[in-house]
């Protein structure tokens, strides 16, 4: 027997105590969010549109026109775009390996992709200045060969900033691909052959298209890790190999430029926003799907 009291219009007191409980547990959720994102974001703002002086505006303005900005946001979006293509080119085909392979090969894949993850940045972007440096593996292998005469410089550039971070970002784009290849029905890879499909057409047609969400998923968090990153570059790029990350280090603990760091961190923030938005309006997932 129900015993709940209905109040005029049909609703229920229990049903409104109900409703009210889910409101009380949903309050300190959005306190929390308020304190520790909203204000933090809010003065964020405030501080990068305000110089020493108090003149609104001004060093966003004099920040996104200087020549020095310009050059190191150019350098850092397309470094970061080509190191996520990179990872891409080198991540699918592990992933896909990965669908296909026995229980013994992927273990073996899946523990060399996983336990360079899960070890610090420092340590894997050293490694990778020991195999790139002067008298690193590749060109010790080269010199002893015979192929060139002196060490090629692989290290302290855009090319051993390159190598170090699409090393770094890689198991997140294979982890994401696989993720996204391990839910394609193989009934419909089964169903092409059925029918005479070759192989490169299945997968031209069938696989590829299906795992459209994990590259489209893996590209937006690689590039937007890539877009920010500090310790490779740092380590492994030159005096002129400056990434924006890098420079809101240096304005910060070196000059003491908080109104500036704050605006390029800003920058970072805008893009990464951009990114994410063009992500929402462009891509149909369930259309991909076919939902």
């Amino acid at each position: 027997m129900n015993n709940a009291l209905v109040l005029p219009g049909g609703h229920s007191a229990t049903g409104n105590k109900s409703a009210f409980s889910n409101r009380l547990l949903l309050y300190p959720v959005l306190a929390f969010l308020l304190i520790f994102f909203v204000l933090p974001i809010g003065w964020f703002f405030i501080k990068s549109a305000l110089d020493y002086e108090g003149n609104f505006l001004v060093m966003l303005y004099q920040t996104f026109t200087s020549k020095l900005f310009l050059a190191v946001a150019w350098k850092t979006v397309w470094l970061s775009l080509l190191v996520t293509l990179l990872c891409l080119v080198c991540a699918y085909p592990i992933a896909y390996t990965m669908t296909r392979a026995g229980p013994f090969r992927f273990t073996l894949i899946i523990i060399c992709v996983i336990v360079p993850y899960f070890t610090s940045i420092i340590v894997r972007t050293y490694s990778w200045m020991i195999i790139l440096g002067t008298n690193g593996v590749i060109n010790s292998f080269l010199m002893h060969t015979g192929l060139i005469n002196k060490p090629l410089g692989l290290m302290y550039n855009m090319t051993g900033v390159t190598f170090g971070m699409t090393y770094v970002l890689l198991p997140y784009f294979v982890l994401t691909l696989f993720s996204a290849m391990k839910g394609i029905d193989l009934w419909l890879l089964h169903a092409g052959r059925g029918m005479g499909a070759s192989n490169l057409y299945i997968f031209r047609r069938i696989f590829f298209p299906l795992s459209m969400p994990g590259i489209i998923s893996g590209f937006l968090i690689v590039y937007i890790l890539a877009i920010g990153f500090f310790i490779t570059p740092a380590l492994m790029g030159g005096p002129n190999d400056t990434m924006l990350a890098m420079l809101i280090q240096r304005n910060i603990e070196v000059s003491v430029n908080w109104p500036l760091a704050s605006a390029l961190s800003l920058f970072l923030l805008v893009i990464t926003l951009i990114v994410y938005a063009l992500y929402c309006r462009y891509t149909d997932l369930d259309k991909m799907l076919g939902k």
